[in-house]
């Protein structure tokens, strides 16, 4: 939560491709959660696990049910996908606690990429579930004259899946510096605590929107299988 932290500046170029602070911090978590996957689970036991080894079965379990429970016949091909993108949102959310550290999904940028990858996500498990043919038939369903809204159906929810995320992080972080600023550091905790809830919400929204695409573009065959008979 640092407000003299922009974002959106320049550190430095590759070429003609600017690369922003919030590229950096994102590459940085990238690294933090890389590092921390691998120490966690380089001892992994069967028998006896320690305490870290069972808060993290839980967790994995926790997103496996998760999984299940809306899409339970791919929950193994897609929770791998869905747990990483939430372990990933959260982490980016709550790294402006840090001191002198801004959360990277305070930035359209970001969260615009978080999107992209979502909308390319749907596509290709639906293309890996079904084969082009049927996947791509759905668009034209119940008639091809809703192919346009069917696609910009797809457009509108990938943008609002951005924008919902870049601004309840960047107006709760708003928020807090202004808190601050007025009240000083007479309420930190309760000014914490509402951070993390916040963050976590909407971590927790962007993962299951993601997901509830993604079944979409699993089971819309099914869909149509099912409104045919009825």
């Amino acid at each position: 939560m640092d407000a003299s932290g922009d974002l959106s500046a320049v550190i430095f170029a590759i070429g003609s491709v600017s690369i922003t602070r919030s590229v950096v911090t994102t590459w940085g978590i990238m690294l933090v959660l890389g590092m921390l996957s691998w120490l966690l689970t380089r001892r992994l036991r069967t028998e006896s696990p320690g305490t870290v080894q069972t808060l993290l079965e839980g967790g994995v379990t926790a997103i496996d049910e998760t999984v299940r429970a809306v899409i339970p016949d791919q929950a193994d091909r897609v929770r791998s996908f869905i747990g990483t993108l939430w372990i990933f949102v959260v982490t980016a959310n709550l790294w402006g606690i840090v001191p002198g550290l801004e959360s990277p999904t305070a930035d359209i940028s970001v969260t615009a990429g978080l999107a992209v990858l979502v909308f390319l996500s749907v596509h290709w498990f639906g293309l890996r579930s079904q084969g082009p043919k049927v996947y791509f038939r759905h668009y034209l369903s119940p008639s091809p004259v809703m192919l346009p809204f069917h696609v910009i159906s797809e457009l509108t929810r990938t943008v609002a899946l951005a924008v919902r995320l870049f601004g309840n992080i960047m107006s709760l972080e708003m928020a807090a510096i202004l808190v601050l600023a007025v009240a000083g550091f007479l309420i930190p905790i309760p000014l914490l605590m509402l951070h993390v809830v916040e963050a976590l919400i909407q971590a927790y929204i962007f993962g299951m929107l993601a997901l509830l695409y993604i079944a979409g573009a699993i089971q819309s065959q099914q869909l149509m299988r099912q409104a045919k008979e009825e």
